[in-house]
């Protein structure tokens, strides 16, 4: 009899210490999510050339696992920009992302004769994901994060739809390893220098196709320019001087505008998408409080 009541006392403790310690789980829980704004502007992911909606996915589930969101969903875009969501986006969810995934992956080919034709027709993908955006969801506001072609087809959408009053507005602009004047292997990219104010000294086809922006960049959107800093003043894909020629374009204009360098290994162009530095970085600017 005594070992039977033995054994109940010290189940009830171990029930006990499991209750406890799922309050403080739940608390801590509620603690950090109390952190971040609690809006239903969704976030979306453009990743970049010859990629896909998987190189996002690390960006994504850091802000699920840090209880920024609870809902991530997929729109898949056809080569012929016909959109198709995967998951399920409920109304009022609490800062939603949405990854998005172009079949076309490769729209912008190398050695375009026209680089300025090429990311305006690739950026009809952005477009198309705009419109889904406010057809399905009635969303009239967004963010977006993009990585390195990504930046290009959402500036080039700027360029073109930014004062369309009648798509989703962008309220805040993550660019990582943006190539606004060009990639190390382009001649004449690494030389270039930026003067006081940010004006490149050469000024590459890609961002002379960009320059209606000084005009007409949209007056609310926040800007965060991240980019690598992993060998000689590059993500050894694009010359940090290429990602900082932004700045000219844009600060102008924007509600704000910002700079961040990754220094080392993980600014390498394709671990800046893999990184938590930058996971931390993105979740800061995007919904902390």
């Amino acid at each position: 009899m005594q070992k039977f009541w033995w054994r109940w006392l010290l189940v009830l403790v171990a029930l006990a210490g499991a209750l406890v310690a799922a309050n403080h789980n739940r608390t801590q829980q509620g603690t950090q999510a109390a952190h971040f704004v609690n809006s239903t502007t969704p976030t979306l992911f453009f990743h970049g050339w010859g990629s896909s909606y998987h190189a996002e996915q690390q960006m994504a589930n850091y802000a699920r696992s840090h209880e920024v969101t609870t809902t991530i969903v997929r729109a898949d875009v056809a080569k012929d920009g016909q959109v198709t969501w995967y998951g399920r986006l409920t109304p009022g969810a609490r800062n939603p992302i949405i990854e998005v995934n172009l079949q076309n992956n490769k729209s912008v080919k190398p050695g375009a004769s026209s680089i300025v034709d090429a990311y305006a027709n690739s950026s009809q993908y952005v477009l198309a994901v705009m419109r889904a955006v406010k057809a399905k969801y009635g969303f009239t506001k967004v963010n977006m994060v993009a990585h390195s072609m990504g930046n290009l087809q959402v500036y080039y959408y700027l360029k073109a739809h930014g004062q369309d009053r009648s798509l989703p507005q962008i309220q805040k602009l993550v660019d990582l390893a943006g190539h606004w004047n060009g990639l190390v292997m382009e001649p004449g990219a690494t030389t270039v220098t930026l003067a006081g104010n940010g004006r490149p000294s050469i000024m590459l086809p890609q961002y002379q196709g960009l320059l209606r922006l000084r005009q007409t960049f949209p007056r609310q959107i926040d800007v965060l320019n991240v980019y690598g800093n992993s060998k000689n003043n590059t993500d050894g894909t694009v010359p940090n001087v290429s990602s900082r020629s932004l700045r000219w374009l844009v600060a102008g204009r924007a509600h704000s505008y910002q700079e961040q360098v990754i220094e080392g290994p993980g600014g390498q162009h394709s671990q800046l998408h893999e990184n938590k530095a930058v996971d931390q970085l993105l979740v800061r600017f995007l919904w902390q409080k």
